[in-house]
């Protein structure tokens, strides 16, 4: 028998989901993140699931892992301390940066500090030339005694290898790493060209500098959690997500740690895109929102966008340029900080504001009874009725609705002077019009117009904000699909194993042969299937996708051009055309009369894809009623409460039609339904909503 576990760690709750590849049965579990020590929430609440399926840890043949503790690593600063060995001369490339202001027009703006400090970076008399070249030869020994002084005054555990030119050639950065290995053993060495071998050093030496800094961290987390598995039996294989939508092996996730950044959220669109493709809907707008954040991801053609640089730890009103770049390839989401832990306070302008701090599982929103003394959005949706005190979770965690009342009368409605029941609207319609706000920058940066999109929407938090959001947006249709609160587990179990790379090889396109053109793909394809190899992954399994960045002879900077999948080599003598193409594509014009040249080739190594089919959601098979009780709530368009018919998801079967006002419950999630709107549940029991693109 095959059985299958997804994990999603999230900044209030972690998501459990196992599959039954045989009885095509699904399990869910949801539990509170164990702040302190991520790996404890991850070991209970897996051991708690397989024995509410009734299965033995023999039995489990997969575990796969998605994590957000890279990212708030990152965030909050907690990596090892970490030194950067840099060619003499570039020092202060981190302090300098892109050299140029984020805001023209705002005085306040702040730079993050660079993740390795100006005196923990030292200079290496070395020098690659822009040819690959060897101008000087490395004198490791020039830096030794200053390294071990770092090592003994600021407990230098890790250190990234950072030289000018080697993503032309490497061979100085891997002479280091040797020289790291016989000197230093003790440290964690990551090298600039083996991470991300992107030609321009500031974002790259950023990413080498995040990788190294991260990798005794994770190392650590990840054999907490190896070592937990085994304790239960676990004799399966272990993977952990990657940010670009592919699960790794343990040992490659260690080595390059910076590709778990948006480890989890991936997991959520991949099964967005799944959706979409199983109902026919190709274009969409993937909405998941938990308890710490709110995330959005375009999927188009079925398939996610993706980019190959991000941002990371905003210092200053999340603005764009205020964080550190980062160079690897990732799934295109905008993120904000926007959930169900989202405190409301009232700003120096006396109005009022929600998130993006947060009160996490610990002590989390005052409703929990855990300590927490801020009024958050959870609060407000039990104030507004929207949650039910005695049938959240399941009814496995009572809130405290008292308690809820007394922190928003406190510091939100009698601040304001309003009643507590506008109060508790107010914090609920600021977040809707948060994440409306950033989902509209997000789809103008990208040009897409969301009125052609369907919605699916999912998290702890997101069914609850779904029409709203969507009615603001001016989407048509919204679709949340069944197990909702815990989605990201099961897009973890709907993901490849897969990795990929990139290689800066410049060519202009007269001078390539089809000989050197299949030859630097085979390169690559080889390279990738190693990595899946550590993963089980026979190459007769593989598959690849392949890319290149190009520009006319001359420019800057690159559009990148996607070869038709199968062969790439079917492409090559339409290279010129296809890159006009997309060029055109971003421009609106192209240049036929100019050189092109090749600046960078990727390839996408990916395994088979997990079965992304109908699974049943196991639940209790009693005989239920469709209704399963009335509840007060309030209703935005009259200003009061009125009573709203609660609906138990899982007695809904294909074909029901619910008129609202209405709540449809389910363990980790409830959909909201204003007056007149209208749900059906169709053949594979997701909740559609649709009321036309003039709403």
């Amino acid at each position: 028998m095959s059985y299958r576990i997804g994990v999603d760690i999230g900044g209030t709750f972690t998501d459990f989901a196992l599959f039954d590849d045989d009885r095509r049965v699904a399990y869910t579990h949801k539990q509170l993140t164990s702040p302190s020590d991520p790996s404890q929430a991850v070991i209970e609440g897996a051991d708690a699931l397989v024995r509410e399926a009734r299965r033995s840890w023999a039995e489990i043949g997969s575990v796969i892992h998605g994590t957000t503790l890279v990212t708030n690593a990152v965030i909050e600063r907690k990596g090892v301390p970490t030194a950067m060995l840099v060619t003499s001369g570039f020092r202060d490339t981190l302090d300098i940066g892109f050299e140029r202001r984020y805001d023209l027009f705002d005085l306040r703006i702040i730079f993050p500090a660079p993740i390795v400090p100006r005196h923990l970076r030292f200079e290496v008399p070395e020098r690659m030339g822009p040819d690959g070249h060897c101008v000087i030869e490395p004198d490791f020994e020039a830096v030794a005694e200053s390294l071990r002084h770092a090592v003994e005054q600021h407990g230098i555990r890790a250190v990234a290898v950072c030289f000018l030119h080697s993503y032309a050639n490497d061979q100085h950065e891997r002479m280091a790493l040797r020289w790291l290995e016989e000197r230093f053993p003790a440290l964690a060495a990551s090298s600039s060209a083996e991470v991300y071998p992107f030609m321009r050093e500031y974002e790259r030496w950023t990413t080498a500098g995040v990788n190294a800094c991260v990798r005794p961290v994770v190392d650590h987390y990840l054999d907490r959690i190896e070592r937990g598995l085994a304790g239960l039996g676990f004799r399966g294989r272990f993977l952990v997500m990657s940010s670009s939508g592919g699960t790794l092996a343990p040992a490659v996730a260690r080595r390059f740690p910076v590709r778990l950044l948006e480890s989890g959220p991936a997991a959520g669109a991949l099964m967005s895109a799944a959706h979409g493709r199983s109902l026919g809907l190709p274009q969409l707008l993937s909405f998941d929102m938990g308890g710490t954040t709110a995330k959005g991801c375009i999927v188009q053609d079925g398939q996610p966008l993706k980019r190959y640089t991000m941002e990371v730890a905003r210092v200053h009103e999340y603005k764009k340029g205020s964080g550190l770049p980062i160079r690897i390839p990732v799934i295109d989401m905008i993120e904000i900080g926007a959930g169900g832990g989202s405190i409301a306070q009232i700003d120096a302008r006396g109005t009022l504001r929600v998130g993006p701090r947060s009160a996490g599982a610990d002590p989390g929103p005052a409703c929990y009874g855990l300590g927490g003394q801020h009024p958050t959005l959870t609060d407000a949706n039990l104030v507004l009725g929207y949650l039910g005190a005695e049938s959240f979770l399941g009814g496995r965690m009572r809130l405290d609705m008292q308690a809820a009342r007394e922190a928003i009368e406190r510091e939100v409605a009698r601040p304001l002077g309003v009643s507590l029941e506008r109060a508790a609207w107010g914090i609920h319609e600021v977040i809707n019009e948060d994440v409306s706000r950033a989902f509209r920058v997000h789809s103008s940066e990208r040009g897409v117009d969301y009125r052609r999109c369907s919605m699916v929407a999912f998290g702890g938090s997101g069914p609850i904000h779904a029409t709203r959001v969507a009615r603001k947006l001016r989407i048509p249709r919204v679709v949340c699909p069944i197990g909702a609160g815990v989605m990201s587990a099961f897009g973890l179990l709907a993901s490849p194993v897969g990795f990929e790379l990139m290689r800066p090889v410049r060519v202009r396109l007269d001078t390539l042969t089809r000989t050197a053109f299949d030859a630097e793909f085979g390169r690559l394809r080889t390279e990738g299937a190693r990595y899946l190899s550590d993963a089980g992954v026979l190459p007769s399994g593989n598959s690849a996708s392949c890319r290149l960045d190009m520009r006319y002879l001359g420019q800057g900077y690159e559009v990148e051009v996607v070869l038709p999948e199968g062969d790439a080599g079917s492409s090559f003598d339409s290279l010129a055309s296809l890159f006009h193409q997309a060029y055109r594509g971003v421009f609106g014009l192209h240049f036929e009369d100019r050189a092109v040249e090749i600046t960078a080739w990727k390839v996408n190594v990916r395994g088979p894809l997990p079965d992304d089919g109908a699974y049943a959601l196991q639940v209790p098979h009693d005989a239920r009623p469709f209704v399963k009780g009335r509840r007060l709530a309030w209703v935005a368009e009259t200003g009061v409460f009125a009573e709203f018919d609660v609906y138990d998801r899982y007695a809904l079967v294909p074909g029901t039609q619910v008129s609202g006002p209405a709540l449809v419950e389910e363990r980790e999630s409830t959909f909201v339904l204003a007056p007149g709107e209208t749900v059906r549940v169709d053949a594979r029991r997701n909740l559609v909503v649709e009321w036309g693109a003039t709403t």
